[in-house]
């Protein structure tokens, strides 16, 4: 989809580096001076204006081309912002269960390196900056973009737009601006960044759905609205977690035809992976312990039937007791109001051992 990224490649690496720094605060490396707060305020459906908005883009980690299509761009800054948000929730919540679980101690080690955690990152958050890009165009929160009028359905003499569907083909074409892409690189890794993130977007492509709704008399569908939604982007996160899952790991042979370098998978006879799998170049490590790379799954909480024994590495885990009080016993007084009880509900949590 777009050739060798080297700049776009660096970019989206920071994108995604220092997540995690705590439960309250975290950031992918697009703060200049400040961390994005993990959960910000809700955004206003206007996008800001004058010096808020100058002072939200000189807040952030951009290249000097980029902080100038930021200042053009009222809402850029706040749509960046989300989709850090995006990435973050998502990538915790498909990894929770897992031995490494979205975390990046080690000042960001895990993208200096070709593991398919590496891969992830990347697409999940190309995927997030597509999707929001496309959400805020829609909502009005950014003023260079509008509704996708998706000028290719068919019979669209027959419809009659009357819902802002989400502009994907404008996000994706913003988004190729804003990275920068260069020509294809002969760099290995700048190649296999590349791939991951045109996985990401294609993730987010693959959810576009057209929607439409009917009118007319006794429920005929003499007209019908139409518009172009993406799917949750919970739906992509679990797409690319099975990327993740069905990774191939790849090494750059040389075309004999033309000369130049190209990846080549471990599978399927050498071919070169499909424009869907998410590729990588070394073998993960365990997650186990502690390491330059994860904290380890110590004291992580697991379920006894389905995740403790791969979780906790073999090293067992501890058993508790919890006391969780709930409302119980409720009844509907008249009129309209409701009583209830507070009853405790006892329940056992697991954690795993650290040594």
């Amino acid at each position: 989809m777009w050739p060798g990224l080297p700049r776009t490649a660096r970019l989206l690496r920071l994108l995604v580096l220092c997540v995690l720094l705590s439960h309250t605060s975290a950031y992918f490396g697009l703060t200049g001076r400040e961390p994005l707060v993990f959960l910000p305020a809700p955004m206003s459906n206007e996008p800001p204006s004058g010096k808020a908005h100058l002072k939200q883009c000189e807040q952030l980690t951009l290249t000097r081309r980029q902080k100038r299509l930021c200042r053009r761009e009222p809402g850029l800054a706040e749509t960046l912002r989300e989709s850090v948000r995006l990435s973050l929730l998502e990538c915790r919540y498909q990894f929770r269960n897992e031995r490494w679980n979205c975390s990046m101690d080690g000042r960001g080690s895990v993208l200096k390196r070709g593991f398919k955690e590496t891969a992830f990152l990347l697409a999940i958050s190309s995927a997030a900056l597509s999707h929001a890009l496309a959400k805020a165009c829609s909502s009005g929160r950014m003023e260079r973009c509008t509704c996708d009028d998706s000028p290719d359905l068919q019979h669209r003499e027959a419809w009659q737009w009357g819902v802002c569907g989400d502009n994907l083909k404008y996000s994706t074409k913003f988004l190729k601006n804003f990275l920068g892409q260069k020509r294809a690189s002969k760099d290995l890794r700048a190649q296999i960044d590349s791939h991951n993130i045109n996985v990401g977007v294609r993730a987010v492509k693959s959810g576009l759905k057209t929607t439409c709704k009917c009118h007319g008399v006794s429920g005929s569908c003499a007209v019908r609205t139409c518009w172009k939604q993406l799917s949750p982007f919970h739906d992509t996160g679990r797409l690319l977690k099975y990327r993740y899952d069905s990774a191939v790991r790849v090494l750059s042979v040389t075309n004999a035809a033309t000369g130049e370098a190209e990846l080549a998978g471990s599978r399927r006879h050498g071919q070169g992976p499909r424009p869907t799998d998410l590729v990588y170049l070394e073998d993960s490590p365990s997650f186990c312990r502690p390491s330059r790379y994860s904290p380890g799954t110590g004291g992580r909480p697991c379920s006894k039937d389905t995740s403790c024994q791969s979780l906790c590495c073999g090293r067992g885990y501890n058993t508790a007791l919890r006391h969780t009080a709930l409302s119980c016993h409720c009844q509907v007084r008249w009129c309209c109001h409701v009583e209830c009880q507070t009853c405790l509900r006892e329940e056992e949590v697991y954690t795993c051992k650290q040594h």
